[in-house]
């Protein structure tokens, strides 16, 4: 099928058709809600095409911060031996782990 089967005429998405895809097995109700909840989010969508945003700079970020990351800085890690007695598998250095491959 093609895109214009999945919007008719980009205002009614084909909801039976986006289930179908998604192997999503829906009611006759549920279509129907479905449709009615969609076709509200797009006549919403369709109203703020109309809002004017010309005296808004477009952004990237909806918050002006630019860096929330801690200095990197070197600090003292987890003692070894207390990380291995946790481990079901060690070998005093490292975790044993199963063999994938």
């Amino acid at each position: 099928m093609t895109n214009s089967t999945l919007v008719h005429n980009a205002e009614k998405i084909d909801v039976a058709y986006v289930a179908n895809l998604a192997r999503i097995q829906l009611t006759a109700d549920e279509l129907k809600t479905f449709q009615a909840q969609l076709t509200q989010i797009v006549d919403y969508v369709k109203d703020l095409e109309h809002v004017d945003v010309s005296a808004i700079e477009p952004m990237a970020h909806t918050e002006r911060i630019t860096n929330v990351l801690r200095k990197d800085e070197e600090r003292c890690g987890l003692d070894r031996q207390v990380v291995l007695a946790n481990a079901p598998a060690h070998d005093n250095e490292q975790f044993l782990v199963p063999k994938i491959i």
